[in-house]
C-alpha cells in the first residue's frame, strides 16, 4: 500500500506560524505551493486539506486545526472516512532530538515525548510513517520544553530550513514514489552524514 495522506503537524493561528512546533505545517505549505494548490477548510476532519499528485500518485495533504495535542482526532477522522490503514499515512513533524534541519524517516516507534504523536498513537496505534525534521535541542536544559517548541526560529535557523526545504519535499516525494524501506535507506543515510 502506498501513502494516501500526508499530514503535517502544527498549531493553527498566526502566532504559531514560525515556531519550531509548526515545521510540519511549513513543509506542507511548501509542498502545496510547489504543486500550485490551495487549502480549503474541511469541518468534518477539523483540518485544512488539499489534494496533489506526487510521483504519479494522488495524496491528500492535511493540516489538523485541532491544536497539536489533539492532532490524532483530525487524522483518525480522515482515516475512518477513507478507510485507511496507519501505514498509508505519512506524518511530518518536529523533533528536538535531531539537529536543526536534519530529517529522519521511520515506520513506527514511540512518541518520544511529542504530545501530537502521543495523541495519534493513542487513537490509531504506532504503525504510521513518520518523517521527522530536526528543530535542535533546547539551548539550556532548564528551559521548559513547551516554551522551546513554541518559540520562533531565529533568522539564521529560518534561512537554514528554507535552504533545506527542497530536500524535504524531494524526500517526501521519494517515500510516496519508492515506499518506506527504500526511502529510509536513502534519507536516513543522507541525514547521518
Amino acid at each position: 500500500m502506498s501513502i494516501a495522506v500526508i499530514a503535517g503537524l502544527g498549531n493553527p493561528g498566526l502566532e504559531y506560524r514560525n515556531s519550531r512546533h509548526n515545521i510540519g505545517f511549513a513543509v506542507l505549505d511548501a509542498l502545496a505551493s510547489q504543486e500550485s494548490v490551495t487549502w480549503k477548510r474541511e469541518a468534518r476532519f477539523e483540518a485544512e486539506v488539499t489534494e496533489i499528485v506526487l510521483s504519479g500518485k494522488k495524496c491528500l495533504l492535511l493540516k489538523p486545526q485541532t491544536f497539536m495535542n489533539a492532532s490524532g482526532r483530525s487524522i483518525s477522522a480522515v482515516m475512518r472516512f477513507r478507510k485507511l490503514q496507519p501505514h498509508e499515512v505519512l506524518v511530518v513533524y518536529d523533533d528536538i532530538t535531531l539537529d536543526l534541519a536534519r530529517s529522519k524517516l521511520s515506520g513506527s516507534g514511540s512518541a518520544g515525548g511529542h504530545n501530537g504523536i502521543a495523541d495519534l498513537i493513542q487513537r490509531i496505534g504506532p504503525a504510521f510513517v513518520r518523517y521527522r525534521i530536526g528543530v535542535g535541542a533546547k539551548p539550556v536544559k532548564e528551559m521548559d520544553l513547551a516554551d522551546y517548541v513554541l518559540s520562533q526560529f531565529t533568522t539564521e535557523d529560518s534561512k537554514l530550513l528554507d535552504s533545506r526545504m527542497p530536500d524535504f519535499l524531494e524526500q517526501i516525494a521519494l517515500v510516496v514514489d519508492k515506499g518506506i524501506e527504500p526511502a529510509m535507506n536513502i534519507i536516513n543515510q543522507r541525514s547521518s552524514s
